[in-house]
């Protein structure tokens, strides 16, 4: 079952300053469809669209960002909404509880100034009102479930190391069991050990809870230990989707190939090859397919028209003229 869907998302951040007029495209055209109970991944180089696409997502549309088209609409349980019509009471009142982000860096989530038992009253006082021994036995039911000490209540952020700072925010940002779970780089700035700590602690609440989650990484090894489907994004733009064994086995793009064949394997000590070149400004895109500059096999066509992105095969869908053979 669809519980998230766009078609045709824009969303522009739009500036003019001493009269100067400048539009970047961070998100271009986004269709996606994600289905309840599932890790959707969103893969791509820095600067592609993909943080600005997670923020038009979740509802946080603020000047210079500008919608200009799409609507982003949900489907959760009996609760049906486009979110990018809600006023800010809705909003408040389905995140969290409904709707949760685990932003890319723990410190922006955790006041510094107030213990951990602290910044969880805030997150549940502010859904539901229950008393303070059922406080007490949900939280330390929840930090029982992901194996996190009870200790960690009574201390402040700058106490905790990076990656137990990390795993309270996921902590926080799932005390309610909400339905959609948006990560961000959930595993920046963290050590190899301690990042998959942290993805296996993601993947268990995920089992556990049954909920949606949606993982914006540009590591495509981590896409490939967690997630079930994946959007390869490119300038502003979904190029490829597909099952994340498909994504892996079979890439069809140019790009995909790139960023799946650049990756170390055991054993394997052969020179890896990445994209040439660096992905075009958002503000100033190269006519025709954004990739075209630094595609091997780029045609005329490249140079001029952008291709849809179009079922090639079943569940597999890419934005490209050599596979899509569209007319």
């Amino acid at each position: 079952m669809t519980i998230l869907k766009t078609e045709n998302l824009k969303a522009y951040y739009i500036t003019e300053i001493f009269g100067i007029k400048r539009t970047v495209k961070a998100v271009d055209g986004v269709s996606i469809d994600i289905n309840n109970n599932e890790i959707f991944g969103i893969a791509g180089e820095s600067g592609c669209g993909k943080s600005t696409l997670i923020k038009t997502l979740l509802g946080i549309v603020k000047p210079p960002l500008t919608v200009l088209d799409g609507d982003v609409n949900y489907s959760i349980g009996d609760k049906k909404f486009n979110i990018l019509s809600l006023s800010p009471r809705e909003l408040k009142n389905i995140r969290w509880e409904y709707i949760s982000y685990i932003p890319q860096s723990s410190m922006s989530v955790l006041n510094p100034v107030r213990r951990i038992r602290d910044s969880f009253k805030s997150f549940i006082n502010a859904h539901k009102k229950i008393e303070k021994k059922e406080f007490k036995n949900l939280v330390e039911e929840h930090l029982n479930a992901l194996g996190l000490p009870i200790e960690v209540l009574n201390a402040y952020p700058h106490q905790l190391s990076g990656g137990m700072r990390q795993r309270v925010t996921i902590a926080l940002a799932t005390i309610l069991k909400p339905k959609v779970i948006f990560a961000d780089e959930p595993s920046t700035a963290l050590d190899v050990v301690v990042q998959r700590g942290v993805i296996q602690l993601l993947k268990d609440i995920q089992k556990e809870q049954k909920n949606t989650i949606i993982l914006v990484t540009h590591d495509m090894a981590i896409h490939a230990n967690i997630c079930d489907r994946i959007a390869i994004m490119y300038a502003g733009k979904i190029i490829e989707e597909a099952k994340t064994e498909e994504i892996f086995k079979n890439p069809l793009h140019p790009y995909t190939k790139y960023l799946i064949g650049s990756l170390p394997k055991i054993g394997d000590k052969s020179y890896r090859v990445s994209a040439p070149g660096s992905p075009p400004p958002l503000s100033n895109l190269p006519p025709g397919c954004s990739f075209h500059p630094r595609c091997p096999y780029v045609t005329e066509r490249c140079r001029k028209e952008i291709p849809s992105l179009v079922e090639a095969r079943d569940g597999h869908k890419v934005a490209c003229f050599l596979v899509s053979k569209e007319v």
